[in-house]
């Protein structure tokens, strides 16, 4: 990445501007982290629990939280492009980040990336809000727009237990297609997005080279692990009251909806971005399943990401 600025160091020497890296401990967050570092690009990997960021060699480890304004300034020293991981399952993610960007921008914070969902466009819902105002914010952006995430399928998400513990997959989405994405996809654009001569300065749709229904990926499950998974179809009530047996009935309600959209033929569709950006296909889910397999165990305690409206459930 070819930086035009330079920090000043307490010691008075110049120091090359960082690259925030939010929700660095995450699901995006630490592959991004891994991604840049890979590169040569100087990190501040920001993480409720800065110690969490040790994993990555290089990375300057930073306490951040979206709900601390206190932790921000120091987030915000010497850098100049930040990755934009939303809080954890709010509905109103803007409430806190749109105060923070304004701040990222008054401290010299020029290229933002924001990670979003394909089923939030800009001005809607949660997250939507703030892809509306980023143009306005950054002189260079880019707002990630992934469809759900195969990793929901892996791990400690809720997908994943239920194959686990039921050998079955419960959505609304019914016959429904998705194009399921790799996180290491999306990390390879985002990483991509930070570091280009030129940042994207649009909304990018990210999806894997299918379009899948559940009752596909129960089938493509169950043969490359040898275990019989099924689908099995809840109505939007259904699922809307399993949801909010544990988070909030707002939030429940808003992934019902998700669900109910793919029903309707919302996330049935493809792209190209990931080669177009990367310059290699995306990952198939028969590769991921296959990979997590050869794993031998899944990301048990891997943080989840804000991907509630769209790609990660809570």
């Amino acid at each position: 990445m070819t930086n035009t600025t330079s920090t000043s160091t307490s010691a008075g020497t110049a120091a090359a501007p960082a690259t925030l890296v939010t929700g660095a401990t995450g699901t995006t967050g630490r592959r991004v982290t891994a991604g840049l570092i890979a590169e040569g690009t100087r990190v501040k990997a920001a993480a409720r629990t800065a110690g969490r960021v040790t994993a990555h060699t290089g990375a300057e480890a930073v306490r951040f939280d979206w709900n601390e304004p206190a932790t921000w300034t120091e987030a915000l020293d010497g850098v100049d492009r930040a990755y934009l991981v939303p809080p954890t399952g709010s509905p109103d993610p803007a409430a806190v980040m749109l105060p923070f960007l304004r701040q990222a921008r008054a401290a010299g914070v020029r290229r933002a990336v924001l990670l979003s969902s394909s089923a939030i466009p800009a001005g809607g819902p949660a997250v939507g809000r703030v892809h509306e105002q980023l143009p306005g914010l950054f002189e260079e952006w880019a707002v990630l727009r992934p469809s759900w995430f195969m990793q929901n399928f892996a791990g400690s998400a809720p997908h994943a237990r239920t194959i686990r513990e039921d050998g079955a997959i419960l959505t609304a989405a019914g016959d429904g297609r998705v194009g399921f994405v790799d996180a290491d996809d999306i990390a390879a654009v985002a990483v991509r997005a930070l570091t280009g001569e030129r940042a994207p300065d649009t909304d990018l749709i990210l999806t894997g080279p299918q379009a899948l229904s559940y009752t596909d990926a129960a089938a493509i499950i169950s043969d490359v692990t040898g275990r019989p998974v099924v689908h099995r179809q809840l109505t939007y009530e259904e699922l809307r009251d399993r949801w909010a047996a544990r988070i909030p009935l707002e939030f429940a309600t808003m992934l019902a909806r998700m669900d109910r959209a793919i029903a309707e033929g919302a996330e049935d569709r493809t792209s190209d971005t990931v080669e177009r950006i990367t310059g290699r296909p995306p990952g198939t889910l028969r590769a991921f399943v296959e990979r997590e397999l050869r794993a031998g165990a899944s990301r048990a305690h891997e943080p989840a990401e804000y991907h509630s409206p769209g790609p990660q459930r809570p």
